[in-house]
């Protein structure tokens, strides 16, 4: 077996590796790079591309499928199946969204095949819901992809799992280092429930409605938001993508519009009620019956709720009178406030008055979690990929081998 990272060896974002095996090929994520619109982009030069057996998926996250719909659609995707769930759902609401026409699921610690490749998913913490590190074996030799991983979100116990018993005999293990650049080794990033806690005193500081603009699939960061609000006796508040995203996320314990969570309701903003109809989805909203919250009905009940916001609802929300003694909190990357939409939310909260801090930590594991995860795995190689820092490795980690997009290991 040989494998090639064709995007990811020095940058974030755009992930794509391929493994072979006496002719038969599969390839490991196909994403799509940060700060490049989807027209712009290019596939990997990938010899033959569109024949390849199939297309495994670490997660969901754009930057690891984003250029999906730039192959051959017939070819098989396997991809974990709430992934599968949330693309769906997400598809008619955000803009490029996608869900592979060809997929076949797969599930925790089950081993499926494509071909001659025995494929292993290991479900990990990930601010992407339903996220995997993936053992890929083919003639006797064993490769372990780390898909993005983190220690300190509410699945930390999977991630504990994973390095409490962790897959033997590793030949070459991919492993990502997205924090490198940013942290010192002895930094680390706040937890989940740190993060539930700071939005907890937010809410005690505010008096109309909290305002959260964080991803909806951003799974446990909605699952903060929601614990932060039940503390302080308030109510969550979600737009229909929303409900739809979390409905599919099919977990019991996960907050969403349904029978057991009369404290979560939907709030359709204009635009989208639009947009519903536009797209012939409108029927969607018979699935909130008893649990929408309407525009003439908001300011009633602000100073009792948090709202999950993305930027364009603010002038529609003040517009009603639903943003006295309100308060924002942005809870994504800070990055993204850089981008136009961001400024623009900015500027929105101050126009409008809204004080707006950060509240935020990382997708991505710290130095520590990573060096633990290498530690526990001793692959014979560890490769750098999804970094910008892969000289940085080799002073935490041992074993390195760095290569750079388009080069073949064998094995």
């Amino acid at each position: 077996m040989k494998v090639c990272i064709h995007r990811g060896s020095n940058q974030i974002g755009g992930s794509c590796v391929e493994l072979e095996h006496d002719g038969a090929r599969i390839l490991v994520d196909v994403g799509q790079p940060l700060n490049v619109e989807y027209d712009d982009a290019e596939l990997p030069a990938i010899s033959d591309i569109h024949n390849v057996q199939g297309v495994v998926l670490s997660h969901g996250h754009r930057d690891h499928w984003g250029l999906l719909p730039k192959i051959d659609r017939q070819i098989p995707v396997h991809l974990g199946a709430k992934t599968l769930s949330i693309l769906k759902a997400a598809e008619p609401f955000v803009p490029g969204g996608y869900a592979p026409p060809h997929a076949i699921t797969y599930l925790h610690k089950k081993t499926f095949e494509i071909g001659p490749f025995q494929i292993t998913p290991h479900l990990m913490d990930h601010s992407g819901f339903d996220a995997y590190s993936l053992v890929i074996e083919a003639g006797g030799k064993r490769v372990l992809y780390s898909g993005d991983v983190r220690g300190h979100g509410r699945k930390a116990r999977m991630f504990e799992g994973f390095i409490s018993n962790p897959p033997q005999a590793i030949d070459v293990m991919l492993m990502e280092g997205s924090s490198l650049g940013r942290l010192t080794a002895s930094e680390r990033f706040e937890t989940e429930a740190e993060i539930e806690e700071r939005l907890r005193e937010a809410i005690t500081r505010t008096s109309g409605m909290l305002l959260v603009a964080c991803s909806v699939q951003n799974v446990d960061r909605v699952v903060s938001v929601y614990r932060a609000a039940k503390r302080n006796g308030r109510q969550l508040l979600v737009d229909a993508y929303g409900a739809e995203v979390l409905k599919a996320t099919e977990t019991a314990s996960i907050p969403k519009p349904a029978d057991g969570w009369d404290d979560v309701k939907v709030f359709i903003p204009q635009a989208q009620r639009r947009h519903l109809v536009r797209n012939g989805i409108a029927h969607l909203v018979d699935g909130y019956k008893g649990r929408r919250i309407y525009p003439e009905g908001l300011p009633d009940i602000a100073s009792k709720s948090v709202m999950i916001v993305r930027p364009w609802m603010m002038t529609e929300l003040s517009q009603i009178g639903a943003l006295k003694g309100s308060r924002a909190i942005w809870s994504q990357w800070d990055g993204y406030l850089q981008e136009e939409s961001g400024m623009k939310f900015i500027a929105t909260c101050e126009a409008l008055n809204v004080p707006m801090e950060t509240i935020h930590t990382s997708g991505h594991a710290d130095i520590q979690d990573l060096q633990r995860y290498a530690n526990a795995v001793a692959p014979k190689r560890l490769v750098p990929i999804h970094t910008f820092f892969p000289e940085r490795f080799s002073e935490l980690f041992s074993n390195v081998n760095t290569v750079e997009d388009g080069e073949w290991l064998q094995m």
